[in-house]
């Protein structure tokens, strides 16, 4: 007891001790520091008033997905087999017989007006045997196509369905690099799908629709697009549409940074053409030109490389009639800039027939300015070049002899280049051999020239390919 005593008065004493000395301290250390400390908060929900001031797509996006639509198409390829395995290799002389394989493709599209016509890509309904359109609500409507234009991929469809929810067109000339745009469409089947990002260029020219005369003068985003994507819209914050999604530029197919849509501006005046008239009506310059660089702007007296420079006129074409000759320097076409290839195909992509354009030129050293009226490429005269006939958007050569020998002829004109005009859209192809034209054989320039231009109505155009396949073409002039 006397133990536990003791050592209870140690204990007490300590504690004595200590509360002591933290009385004295207390005034002097403080053990917390009573400074206020600002910590930021922040709210797990989003405001489009949060801090950065980012932009609100909310509205953008609820108006653009009820007007964008999902597009299954099917399709039919032939393609010829053969019964067995032996038949292949020709040991019993087999024949292949021809079979049909059926298969799908989806795609997107945008409705444009509340009675149901659609905007979409040619590459995503040509050649389709049935197309299926599914509304954002999922009601499914059978379509029809309208018209298209494979030179700049846009094809117009309509289903029959009225007060339905569309875009209205922005313009896409006043988009300006990084602008922030939205991409809606139906990657990989997923509707409804909606992406952001900022415009990365303009009048970019990938050379993807593979035809000289094709109209490429993209807007590139940073925007993911994917297979799917093809024919969905494009649109500013404000829910205007300014382009139609085309295409990617990826090792893999599926989206890596770049994306790249049709401006609506072109897919607009495509789309009035094909309502109005069927056929697009488009407007033909007339020259051929190559751009500028840093060298020949210093020879030419510009301070700096920019415009086009004319190598030759089509005679009876828009610059000729115009006032426009060789060796001048286009600068300006109406209030566009003309730099590059792109952007004076994505002029003449949104103007017409009949349109009356000014035009900036750099002539002689002096700035100079003129009105110019633009027309289709029929109404131009073909012109002889050398051994050329540049006629209809096709340039013919003289058969070659190595040709000559390999079908025994001794006269013929070959189509070596093809741009857009009546012979591209009756379905010839690069690589036809013009023998005659209604029944009568074509055996000089002169009588080429003298046979498609200069009279209207229709004409059968007779030839063959290089691998012998004979072909006929009736066209209306």
């Amino acid at each position: 007891m006397k133990k536990i005593a003791a050592l209870f008065l140690v204990a007490l004493a300590g504690g004595a001790v200590a509360l002591g000395l933290f009385i004295v301290l207390e005034n002097k250390v403080p053990l917390y520091s009573d400074i206020p400390v600002s910590v930021p908060v922040t709210q797990t929900s989003y405001s489009a008033s949060a801090p950065m001031n980012l932009p609100d797509f909310e509205a953008a996006a609820d108006l653009t997905v009820h007007a964008v639509v999902h597009i299954k198409t099917q399709f039919q390829r032939k393609s010829m087999v053969y019964d067995d395995f032996f038949e292949f290799f020709d040991l019993r002389k087999g024949t292949p017989r021809e079979q049909v394989f059926p298969y799908e493709a989806m795609g997107s599209g945008v409705i444009i007006s509340p009675e149901g016509y659609i905007v979409t890509n040619n590459h995503v309904v040509q050649d389709a045997n049935e197309i299926l359109v599914t509304l954002n609500d999922r009601r499914v409507y059978q379509a029809t196509i309208v018209g298209t234009d494979p030179s700049t991929d846009i094809a117009l469809i309509k289903i029959d369905q009225a007060n339905l929810p569309f875009l209205s067109y922005g313009n896409s000339d006043d988009v300006k690099v990084g602008e922030w745009v939205l991409a809606v469409g139906n990657p990989f089947n997923l509707t409804s799908t909606v992406t952001a990002g900022i415009v990365s260029a303009k009048a970019r020219n990938i050379n993807i629709l593979g035809s000289q005369g094709a109209i490429e003068s993209f807007i590139q985003t940073d925007a993911a697009v994917n297979p799917g994507n093809s024919g969905g819209a494009l649109v500013n914050t404000r829910g205007e549409l300014i382009g139609i999604n085309a295409a990617i530029a990826s090792g893999t197919g599926y989206y890596q940074g770049y994306s790249f849509a049709i401006p609506a501006n072109i897919a607009r005046k495509v789309v009035d053409d094909l309502m109005k008239y069927g056929r697009i009506q488009r407007a033909y310059f007339g020259i051929y030109y190559r751009e500028i660089d840093d060298q020949m702007a210093k020879e030419k007296g510009l301070d700096s490389p920019k415009g086009i420079y004319i190598e030759d006129l089509v005679e009876g074409g828009s610059a000729a009639k115009g006032g426009i000759k060789k060796g001048d320097i286009i600068l300006q076409l109406g209030n566009s800039t003309v730099n590059r290839k792109s952007e004076l195909t994505e002029f003449m992509g949104q103007h017409s027939p009949g349109d009356h354009v000014a035009v900036k030129i750099w002539r002689n050293g002096k700035m100079e300015e003129m009105t110019i009226t633009l027309q289709s490429e029929e109404s131009a005269q073909a012109l002889v070049q050398g051994d050329q006939v540049i006629i209809h958007g096709a340039t013919f050569e003289p058969l070659a002899e190595a040709e000559k020998r390999k079908f025994r002829l001794n006269y013929g004109f070959q189509v070596t280049h093809l741009n857009g005009g009546k012979l591209r859209d009756a379905g010839i192809r690069e690589g036809f051999i013009l023998l005659g034209i209604d029944r009568e054989p074509i055996r000089s320039l002169t009588e080429l020239k003298k046979a498609l231009s200069g009279r209207s109505g229709g004409v059968l155009l007779e030839g063959l390919y290089p691998n012998g396949l004979k072909a006929y073409y009736g066209i209306g002039l």
